[in-house]
């Protein structure tokens, strides 16, 4: 490690970025991870059970029950009002002869955990700090220091620091929809079922948070969501019994909402010339299909795959492991971002043609034992 000081420096403090450095670190690596403290993360991640397994597998948690709520169920409601509409649909992890498809976990106590499995490794160090420049070996911070290492892992987020500076170019598409997110408290409790009421401009889905507890993931138009929070929560309440077509009993709110932009983000290369990319400075979906932290777990799994598989020997190892993430990343990604993409442009489908196959896509969901397994094998990220 001559001249550097660290084998590896992770940029970025959500959960992928802790993941990845705590993975780093457990190959063997001297591992710096720049982790600014940044507003709380309210959001929630339905992890299925390949992730889940795989956050056991790593030791980054240890019973999925002592922090998340179980999902059993996913039940699909067409609530369009459109001439063809799909059938009312009802997906149990029984018959994949699993008890749970997976867990929804608060962001914030997974974070927590990760934080605390971090403090165990003598090789890692977390800085409260952020990169402001990269150039060269170099890394520039926001409290006028520098680092160096012969691998940078980019987990910043949308807007990657890292991604920027090494040249990997990006493909970007903005949606005039938002998400607003809260939790709720119902009147009646859902179970571990997640609840899709699938309307024009996307869904309103209810993920179960334990009790009568559900976290409320509602995809709209960004004005109507920032008109209908800014009515106030009497109002705000209002709309939500009716979008749940009242099917809960009594709502209340459980914690503030926040809109957030969607966009979808992709890159030509996961990797290159010593630099990797993790989570959403790889990739950023609509929250449709509960695959943005599912990928992001699996761009870590692979990241500790390819720095198993690189003898770290050689003076180019990093750049090796850089070309062999990338490979090992290309397919996932291609097809998770094209599926997300299909599956959430047929929820805004207006044509005819459109909403006859994806209501007959459903149908045949419904109806066909086999191919629901397959349906499931895909959600879930069966590779």
């Amino acid at each position: 490690m001559s001249g550097y000081d660290a084998d590896a420096i992770v940029v970025g403090g959500g959960l992928a970025g802790a993941a990845a450095a705590i993975a780093v670190a457990r190959a063997g690596l001297r591992t710096i991870h720049l982790a600014p403290s940044g507003p709380p993360d309210r959001r929630t991640s339905a992890l299925m059970m390949p992730s889940v397994d795989f956050l056991r597998s790593a030791g980054l948690i240890d019973e999925p029950a002592a922090l998340g709520h179980a999902l059993t169920q996913i039940r699909i409601i067409d609530a369009t009002g459109r001439l063809i509409r799909a059938p009312e649909t009802l997906f149990d992890a029984t018959e994949a002869g699993m008890d749970a498809f997976g867990w929804n976990f608060a962001n914030m106590r997974l974070l927590e955990r990760f934080h605390a499995v971090a403090a165990t490794l003598p090789n890692l160090e977390t800085r409260n700090v952020g990169a402001t420049d990269l150039s060269g070996i170099g890394i520039a911070l926001a409290d006028g220091s520098r680092l160096s290492a012969p691998l940078i892992v980019g987990a910043d987020g949308k807007k990657s620091l890292v991604r920027a500076a090494s040249g990997i170019k990006t493909r970007e598409t903005a949606f005039t929809q938002a998400a607003l997110v809260c939790d709720l408290d119902l009147g009646r409790p859902i179970g571990g079922a997640s609840i899709e009421f699938h309307y024009p401009q996307g869904p309103f889905t209810l993920v179960p948070a334990g009790a009568n507890r559900a976290n409320l993931v509602w995809i709209e138009d960004r004005a109507v969501l920032e008109a209908a929070k800014a009515a106030g929560p009497e109002a705000l309440v209002a709309t939500f019994l009716d979008k749940s077509q009242r099917l809960f009993g009594a709502i209340t709110l459980a914690s503030p909402a926040f809109v957030f932009p969607l966009s979808t983000l992709g890159v030509d290369s996961a990797g290159a010339d010593g630099v990797v990319l993790v989570g959403e400075a790889a990739h950023a979906f609509p929250p449709i299909g509960a695959q943005g932290l599912n990928l992001g777990l699996r761009d870590v799994a692979d990241l500790a795959a390819s720095l198993a598989a690189i003898d770290r020997t050689t003076p180019d190892w990093a750049s090796r492991v850089s070309a062999d993430y990338a490979a090992r990343r290309a397919a996932d990604l291609a097809r998770t971002g094209g599926m997300v993409d299909t599956l959430f442009r047929s929820l805004l489908a207006e044509m005819i043609p459109a909403q006859a196959l994806r209501a007959g896509g459903l149908w045949a969901l419904k109806l066909t034992p086999g191919l629901r397994k397959q349906a499931f094998a895909v959600g879930m990220g069966d590779r």
